[in-house]
């Protein structure tokens, strides 16, 4: 199964025809799910272990989705396993004070991967086309704008040695709601509730239509996107495991060649 074919978003897409319930994955051995994401998650670690070595390439992972569809969970799921050394995890809120007096991508350029570094971004420079367009903090002029914008810096990572990999988690909204009520029923998880979690729930539906246009405006061969359903929490972990690891795969990885002179050294 191509699991990249599965997932890529299509040229006209539309979210309503994509199931966020949907377990392809998943075997129905709850057990043997478990072991076959935890080896696809060491098999990640072991290459980004060359990867970090090589110390040629740069890989950036975007995760994008409504609240609790399992950004947090995916980092952890997926590459809980890395040695932190050449990977790093940014967690983008709301611009500060100095974010905001420099162009939206600012703050994004100076986050994205060096050479042999992984970086996750955990929402990302489409908060600028979502939440701004939601609440109609700019116009539809500015967000047409903002589309050939991100299109263009995409490009350029890409052209200056980047591998972009842009994952949306869809999520349901029932599967939303039985998610905050569980955050509410546990005082161990009150840290993770944000009361604004609630207001933005009310703008569901254009979320929605916001995230389908922006998708399909900056999927491209370049830095494609991939449409994960997310209901299920295994399922969203194997399905970007999977991805992650047949993009490794693909670079065809390979440690940088020994010194000749170090043959003769010895310890004493």
């Amino acid at each position: 199964m191509n699991v990249k074919k599965q997932f890529r978003a299509a040229p006209d897409l539309k979210l309503d025809d994509r199931d966020a319930g949907a377990t392809p994955l998943l075997s129905g051995d709850k057990e043997a799910d478990a072991q076959r994401l935890n080896d696809l998650a060491l098999e990640i670690a072991q290459l980004q272990d060359v990867f970090y070595a090589e110390h040629r390439r740069k890989l950036l992972v975007i995760l994008q989705g409504m609240d609790t569809s399992g950004k947090d969970g995916t980092v952890k799921g997926v590459f809980g396993r890395i040695d932190p050394l050449g990977i790093r995890t940014v967690a983008f809120k709301a611009p500060g004070t100095l974010e905001k007096e420099h162009d939206y991508l600012w703050r994004i350029h100076r986050e994205v991967p060096g050479q042999g570094e992984i970086v996750i971004f955990n929402r990302s420079h489409y908060e600028d086309v979502l939440i701004t367009r939601v609440h109609e903090w700019i116009d539809a002029d500015e967000v047409k704008r903002r589309y050939a914008q991100i299109r263009d810096f995409e490009r350029m990572l890409v052209e200056t040695g980047t591998t972009v990999l842009k994952f949306f988690l869809h999520i349901s909204k029932d599967e939303q709601k039985e998610r905050l009520e569980k955050r509410l029923e546990n005082p161990d998880k009150h840290w993770k509730f944000d009361p604004v979690d609630l207001q933005e729930r009310r703008f569901w539906d254009s979320y929605q239509q916001l995230y389908e246009k922006a998708i399909r405006e900056t999927n491209t061969d370049a830095a494609p996107w991939y449409v994960i359903p997310a209901d299920s929490k295994p399922h969203r972990n194997l399905a970007i495991a999977a991805i992650v690891l047949d993009t490794l795969q693909d670079m065809k990885l390979a440690y940088p060649p020994g010194d000749p002179e170090l043959a003769t050294v010895r310890v004493e």
